[in-house]
């Protein structure tokens, strides 16, 4: 009889506490670890580390894996990057609690809010769900089974929607209708919802060009269904900041409910240089008082690729108000309309005061099918030489191309030394990776192994010690999942090997890999060894070791963890 089921030889520890490596072994035997350092014994399978890092598998605490999860059981491309334990629900968008009436509604808010194709999510999805309520829809994931581990917030827009119907979208609740909307998360919470989740953001904007549900809502509606958790005893609050709901409104609720609030998203460019030197500060100070209001940060460039029939970043711009409710046509027609491209330059072109004004020198013609000349220059300096307004060409490219050219635009957190405060930050967390969302659009589910290639190896502004507890036992002690995120006999046997000196993510590609044939970016990962999920060896150099038509080693982490 073997003394263990998998043992991992001679690598570099690190245990995600933050302490220093340490050569030796890691041992895990039904499922979870069983040694760490030493490991006598023999074990039906080894897998040899020398000169590797050894780390607990990451987790990734913001995705949108929520509707993705439905037709891929091996939620690419996260565990690829080394992330074997995902967080979805976030930004207060998800698919149950859901009426079957309302489907459509969900799939079309999902299109325009979070970037996802309506022709895969229809394909992928269908209309005939196999769930409708919120504990429905957890049952489904854990009887069907995943490769990695999960969890779930329960969302504001679903929940409002299912009380409200599309009124939802249109004015605020009664009392009543908010109490309604308390039981359901209630019972999202008591069915093993990891927290609640809602959005304020301007950007947020869903089907039909209207505001998605959570943002209709008035502080006490937020205010009476994060209470819930409170009632509950466990749970975080996941929102994503508007000027209704800040840092003030964090601080009352948080004082209130006694559980801690993350917020999406705290970056680099915000409110100019240095702008995001006093929400840092400010959340900081929360924190030191006790109040748990931590920030998300991302190691990566915020880069979207778009098209001008999906314009996601403009939306928030009230020119934009009758694009975002225009048909395919009607956008094209809008978009040859001089009177709105006036309008469109005065809030985001040369000498306007808008948040896009800077950013057109920062825009690359990523795909132009009417010259593909053209691709990956800079969109300013084609304009130049044209002697025409860059606002002006994009919106001649995207006719051109009925649509379809593509552009590139840097938005946030392109200035490192500003990223690198936020990285160093007392009480922030890793997030935004936004995985299964804008897949069109951006990729940054490669973030676990971006922050070790160029944080920790070129850069070498991070310990690895230090990056391994921000990839791994920091979020999950933020997000209370317990049983993992730490290399420690008696915690699960998540683990990820990887190559120090050849750890990165590749430069972004375009696949067509999604229902119906939709297209997505993805990034590849390098110096990933081997992915290991509660003891199985899930990805090995680079492939899968487990099918989605197998058995799947993945678990659902109700109250933040798997059953026992």
């Amino acid at each position: 009889m073997m003394d263990y089921d998998l043992k991992i030889t001679g690598g570099t520890i690190y245990d995600g506490t933050g302490a220093p490596g340490r050569v030796g072994d890691v041992a895990i035997k039904d499922g979870k670890i069983a040694a760490v350092g030493e490991a006598k014994g023999k074990a039906a399978r080894t897998v040899e580390a020398k000169g590797k890092v050894v780390a607990p598998g990451f987790v990734d605490i913001h995705t949108h894996y929520d509707a993705q999860v439905m037709w891929d059981r091996m939620m690419t491309i996260s565990p690829w990057h080394g992330v074997t334990t995902v967080v979805m629900g976030n930004c207060g968008f998800g698919v149950a609690p859901t009426r079957p009436e309302h489907r459509g509604l969900i799939m079309r808010t999902l299109e325009n809010v979070e970037g996802m194709s309506l022709k895969a999510l229809e394909t992928g999805l269908g209309y005939e769900w196999p769930f409708e309520s919120f504990e429905q829809y957890m049952d489904t994931i854990e009887r069907r089974g995943t490769a990695i581990n999960l969890g779930a917030l329960v969302g504001h827009t679903p929940i409002r929607l299912y009380v409200m119907g599309e009124e939802a979208t249109e004015r605020s609740a009664s009392a009543d209708e908010v109490a309604q909307m308390k039981v359901l998360v209630r019972r999202a919470m008591d069915a093993g919802a990891i927290g609640f989740a809602t959005s304020k953001s301007p950007t947020h904007v869903g089907y039909s060009g209207k505001p998605v549900p959570s943002r209709m809502s008035d502080f006490d509606e937020i205010r009476t269904l994060a209470s819930a958790m409170g009632e509950a005893g466990h749970g975080i609050m996941q929102a994503t900041i508007g000027r209704e709901l800040f840092l003030r409104e964090f601080a009352e609720i948080a004082r209130e409910i006694h559980r801690p609030i993350t917020y999406t998203a705290l970056l680099a460019g915000m409110n100019g240089p240095g702008g995001h030197r006093g929400p840092l500060e400010a959340s900081q100070k929360l924190c030191d008082e006790g109040l748990s209001i931590i920030p998300q940060v991302t190691c990566r460039p915020l880069n979207f690729e778009f098209q001008f029939k999906a314009p996601f970043i403009f939306e928030s711009m009230s020119v934009f108000a009758p694009v975002s409710a225009a048909d395919f046509e009607g956008k094209k027609k809008i978009y040859a309309d001089p009177e709105f491209r006036r309008a469109f330059k005065s809030k985001a072109g040369e000498g306007s005061h808008g948040a896009f004004a800077n950013r057109w020198d920062r825009t690359v013609i990523s795909f132009s099918p009417s010259d593909p000349s053209l691709e990956e220059r800079n969109l300013n300096e084609v304009a130049r030489e044209r002697r025409v307004d860059p606002i002006d060409l994009a919106l001649d490219l995207a006719l051109a191309s009925n649509l379809e050219a593509r552009f590139r635009m840097s938005i946030l957190n392109n200035v490192e030394d500003e990223v690198a405060e936020l990285l160093a930050g007392r009480h922030t967390v890793l997030g935004l990776s936004d995985a299964g969302a804008h897949a069109s659009q951006l990729c940054d589910a490669c973030f676990s192994t971006y922050m070790l290639g160029r944080w920790v190896r070129e850069k070498r502004a991070i310990p690895m010690e230090r990056a391994i507890w921000m990839l791994s036992a920091r979020p999950a002690e933020v997000f209370g999942i317990t049983d993992r995120g730490r290399l420690m006999p008696g915690l699960a046997g998540d683990v990820t090997i990887f190559d120090p000196d050849k750890v990165g993510a590749s430069k972004l590609r375009r696949v067509y890999d999604l229902p119906a044939n939709q297209d997505r970016l993805v990034a590849d990962a390098e110096g990933i060894e081997a992915v290991i999920v509660n003891g199985t060896v899930i990805r090995r150099e680079n492939k899968d070791q487990v099918t989605p038509e197998g058995s799947l080693p993945g678990k659902l982490l109700r109250h933040g963890r798997a059953k026992p």
